[in-house]
């Protein structure tokens, strides 16, 4: 058998499913979109006031982006403490994308900040700060990213009422 060698065919079967989010955004003039997801209200976007632009009080893509981590650290969050019991009382995510030179000399964000406030049962702090540590990881769009998702954590316990 020296000098044979075997072709061993391998075929990976994933264990995942597939999950498509489509999204169509036209444009309606000017520096203005809507951004729309059937069955859902259309969004309104435009190119933010610090990027030149006279148009105040519509959501920018930076907005989105930055809504976008924090949004879905919030719902990794609930489902995570839901999947492993914690009590999950009250939640509230502060959020700031920070946008500058980077490391490879373009303009952009270099970071996401999350300050995160959370309030569980007495008891249960320790168990929410690892709920709380599993969510910032389990986030998708945060894995979706090349900058870091940064966490500050503050959990409290509520008194019973």
């Amino acid at each position: 058998m020296a000098g044979r060698h075997r072709r061993v065919r391998l075929y990976v079967v994933s264990r995942f499913k597939e999950f498509r989010f489509p999204v169509a955004v036209r444009w309606a003039g000017g520096k203005r979109v809507a951004a729309s997801v059937a069955g859902k209200p259309a969004l309104e976007v435009a190119t933010p006031p610090e990027f030149r632009s006279e148009i105040e009080g519509v959501w920018s893509p930076e907005d989105a982006l930055v809504a976008a981590a924090a949004t879905c650290y919030a719902v990794t969050l609930v489902a995570v403490c839901e999947r492993a019991g914690v009590p999950l009382r009250d939640q509230s995510v502060d959020a700031v994308g920070v946008m500058g030179g980077r490391e490879d000399g373009t303009f952009g964000f270099t970071a996401i900040e999350l300050a995160a406030t959370i309030e569980t049962e007495p008891g249960h702090e320790g168990a929410m700060r690892a709920a709380a540590e599993q969510a910032e990881s389990g986030c998708f769009v945060s894995q979706a990213l090349s900058i870091p998702v940064r966490l500050a954590l503050d959990v409290r316990a509520r008194a019973a009422a």
